[in-house]
């Protein structure tokens, strides 16, 4: 079990992640930090449960921690980030959160290939990065991800996602988070 000092310890590694490299773009017209927010506040304004906002905030960590580079799907390589994050975030949170973050890109290739409408709504930049990460899924992945128990919860973080690409939104800072955060992470040291 953690004690609270590790937590707080974990938060402000967090931080100083997004206050060190959430300046960082990766072919959106918005931040890192800017994305985070944005999809952690959609979550919030639709009632996600708390777990589903810290995974709408957390879920591109591993943009932050890749070592590609930010032009990395410019070149052609996929950098996984989304078990980057889920496997950094897991050192301190359960799995409620890491699990969509660790389905969001497999969330995205069941949309793409269940409903052909989703695709014209992708950015130019989610589309790169879809075609690196397997493209639209076949019928043996639609029916492995949609027997994962956190598959549901994926595709309403991958909704959150997308919504938070909006250049000049005006949202809450990281800060407001911490309470959220820090009583995620003492749940899953009560697990």
């Amino acid at each position: 079990m953690t004690s609270r000092p590790a937590a707080d310890a974990f938060l402000a590694e967090l931080t100083e992640l997004f206050a060190q490299l959430g300046g960082l773009r990766y072919g959106e017209g918005v931040s890192q930090l800017e994305h985070a927010l944005q999809t952690a506040h959609h979550a919030k304004v639709d009632g996600a449960p708390p777990a589903l906002v810290a995974a709408a905030l957390l879920h591109d960590v591993g943009h932050m921690m890749q070592k590609a580079g930010e032009n990395a799907a410019d070149r052609g390589i996929d950098t996984r980030h989304e078990h980057i994050s889920a496997g950094y975030l897991a050192r301190a949170f359960g799995p409620e959160v890491t699990e969509p973050i660790r389905l969001h890109v497999a969330a995205k290739r069941y949309r793409v290939a269940v409903d052909p409408a989703y695709l014209a709504c992708l950015s130019k930049a989610s589309l790169q990065s879809l075609a690196l990460q397997g493209g639209p899924m076949s019928e043996e992945e639609i029916e492995a991800f949609l027997a994962d128990p956190a598959a549901q919860a994926a595709l309403r973080l991958r909704g959150y996602d997308e919504a938070g690409k909006a250049p000049d939104a005006k949202v809450a800072g990281f800060e407001t988070y911490h309470d959220l955060l820090r009583d995620q992470i003492d749940r899953a040291d009560m697990a």
